[in-house]
């Protein structure tokens, strides 16, 4: 499999070779060498991003999770080299991800304006779904256009950067539900921003592109929002 500028592929690699190991080893033998092989895959592949994932570790939070299992299928993701069809696919997961998200906050959370706000974003994000799943499967076949495993191609570069940010500005969890979920979509929401930006500069496809726009202007009204909301709460902290 070739490495990619920023996605953890290697991981995948890692899991498929471990499951060939041969029978004859021991249960226990089987368990350390899963657990050395794996931590060693995870290490290379993060590496190879760039990223520091130290902010993700914490596997009590269960924003933390579903970010982690976010990031983990969109690491996954195999690359086209179609600008319109590689954004479409990762922001489907990238909105998934907000929906997990958004559904933990009105399981856990109690503030009003953070759970209205967590309606919004569900409806919302459920809806570009909707809209982004034809488009995506319309450019199954769309020719290549940009070079997903050259960290100097522009495109590859920005979703990189951006993706860089979201880890890079990952928030510590707090006991509070309604203040996790305020700064971990806050980040969440910049990532999209940042990856709709690439797609609008990169990008093809007009219809695309005009959702990449909504998508803009809608998170950084939200954006705001939080960022207030959380200067209102400073004691939740």
């Amino acid at each position: 499999m070739k490495k990619s500028a920023f996605f953890l592929a290697a991981l995948c690699s890692g899991t498929l070779l471990l499951g060939s190991c041969s029978s004859d080893k021991s249960a226990d033998t089987t368990v350390t060498e899963t657990t050395s092989a794996t931590a060693d895959t995870t290490a290379a592949a993060g590496d190879m991003a760039g990223m520091d994932h130290s902010k993700m570790a914490d596997g009590a939070s269960p924003l933390v999770a579903s970010m982690n299992d976010m990031m983990a299928k969109m690491d996954a993701m195999k690359m086209k080299g179609n600008t319109d069809h590689d954004f479409a696919h990762m922001m489907m997961e990238h909105h998934k991800g907000a929906v997990a998200m958004a559904e933990i906050e009105l399981r856990d959370g109690k503030d009003a304006t953070m759970r209205q706000m967590a309606e919004k974003i569900k409806a919302d994000q459920q809806k570009e779904l909707g809209e982004m799943e034809p488009i995506a499967e319309r450019l199954d076949s769309a020719p290549t256009n940009y070079k997903p495993t050259d960290p100097n191609d522009p495109f590859t570069a920005q979703l990189k950067t951006s993706m860089t940010h979201m880890m890079d500005n990952m928030p510590t969890p707090v006991a509070d539900p309604d203040m996790n979920f305020n700064m971990m979509m806050t980040v969440h929401h910049q990532s999209a921003m940042d990856m709709a930006e690439a797609e609008l500069a990169h990008g093809k496809d007009t219809k695309l592109k005009d959702l990449a726009q909504q998508m803009v202007n809608a998170q950084k009204k939200e954006i705001e929002q939080f960022k207030a909301w959380h200067a209102r709460n400073a004691d939740k902290m």
